[in-house]
């Protein structure tokens, strides 16, 4: 029998689990291994987000079947959240529907507008499900490199040019996971002119919207004047609320999309438990405090980590937004690629990253670090860097050799 089904043999090995298999071994062994590979929020949930769904809970009728598209109040929530952070009057009705978080909509949106064969401009180094949503649907992907917003703007005319059959869709992702880069307005009204000129839907990852460390709040492609002409938005609150594990994003944008996104998810789901869109409501609709003290934590871990880590001898660029550092791969490691590199720092200082090269091609001579661990522990990790990156020739030279030697 032919186990190789063809779904799955579109999609590579998955590279962070070599890393995952390792740290796994190691605190097997007893080592203590500080954690900045995965984006995983630690702080808690907020309180009053979790009496709402204890409140809730308890209530018998709340065990049944939800609404696939989301209950009307929390689409109303999404809604009037777009009005107060955006000025974006979206309809929550037939604009808004949330979603098992923002990475289960992206990938059944992929499957609702996709058509085997169609192709799919993607940014390089990106989120891994804005390519493989599209790949498991039967797409063909057409990267742009994305080391910067503006050369992924330039780079978007010669995809399009030399995208056979013609590209059907754009994803758009700002504050980047990985890089962290922040964009604004107008290159937003710039894609989407693009975008209205070659016929493309866009679909825009704004899921750390709420995470920025400057005065100026990251803005919505809605913003842009006849954006829902062509544009969906996902946006999560796993990051904003810490609420991860709670699984609950939404969707805003174009009525046709959304009304394409909830045909597929009334195929696939009966919504997420009712007591979880009653406190995601809470949430949205509660107090933003939480918001602003959740920031400021992560702004203080991004200062702890650029000072520390820069004064161990890794210079690690300060991010503008987002909960991540990309952070280019030592000199002295560079040719090691950087997924080597994330192994040899996970087998000699004890930190876990996420290599660059799974991101794509373009993001092999960086890793991601997720600012998930205390100050405390940020600044514990740089002293067993500082050790690390003075022996770092010898290190790399003995993994040449090694495996010059298998």
């Amino acid at each position: 029998m032919n186990t190789d089904f063809h779904r799955i043999k579109r999609l590579p090995p998955y590279v962070f689990e070599e890393v995952n298999r390792l740290k796994a071994k190691a605190r097997a062994a007893g080592d203590d291994i500080i954690d900045f590979g995965m984006g995983n929020p630690d702080m808690p949930t907020p309180k009053h987000i979790i009496e709402k769904l204890v409140e809730t809970v308890q209530d018998p009728r709340m065990n049944r079947y939800s609404a696939s598209r989301g209950i009307p109040g929390l689409r109303k929530a999404m809604a009037a959240y777009y009005g107060r952070r955006f000025g974006v009057k979206v309809d929550p009705d037939k604009e808004v529907i949330a979603t098992l978080g923002s990475k289960e909509g992206f990938a059944n949106l992929a499957q609702a507008i996709t058509a085997p064969g169609d192709t799919i401009l993607v940014p390089n180094p990106a989120y891994p499900i804005h390519a493989f949503g599209f790949i498991l649907a039967g797409a063909a992907i057409r990267h742009v490199e994305a080391s910067s917003p503006e050369q992924f703007l330039r780079n978007l005319e010669r995809a399009v040019r030399h995208a056979v059959p013609p590209p059907t869709a754009v994803v758009v992702s700002y504050p980047s996971n990985p890089t962290a880069q922040v964009v604004d307005l107008e290159f937003y009204a710039d894609v989407v002119k693009f975008a209205k000129a070659k016929g493309l839907w866009v679909l825009s990852d704004l899921a750390y919207a709420e995470i920025y460390f400057g005065d100026k709040a990251p803005p919505s492609m809605l913003q842009v004047p006849g954006a829902k002409d062509i544009v969906v938005e996902f946006n999560s609150l796993s990051k904003t609320y810490a609420m991860p594990g709670w699984r609950m994003g939404f969707a805003a944008g174009n009525e046709r999309l959304i009304h394409a996104l909830g045909r597929i998810k009334s195929y696939l789901d009966y919504g997420a438990f009712t007591p979880i869109q009653v406190a995601a409501t809470a949430a949205l609709n509660g107090p933003q405090d939480c918001v602003d003290e959740m920031r400021a934590i992560y702004k203080g871990r991004r200062d702890a980590l650029v000072d520390s880590f820069t004064r161990a001898g890794w210079a690690v660029p300060s991010p503008e937004a987002s909960m991540f550092a990309w952070v280019p791969v030592p000199e002295a490691f560079r040719a090691l690629g950087s997924l080597t590199f994330s192994k040899l720092l996970l087998e000699h200082a004890k930190i876990a990253v996420a290599p660059g090269i799974g991101f794509g091609e373009y993001g092999d001579g960086h890793v991601r670090i997720a600012l998930v661990e205390n100050e405390q522990r940020i600044r514990q990790a740089a002293r067993n860097i500082r050790k690390f990156i003075s022996a770092g020739p010898a290190i790399a030279e003995a993994r040449v050799a090694r495996d010059a030697a298998q």
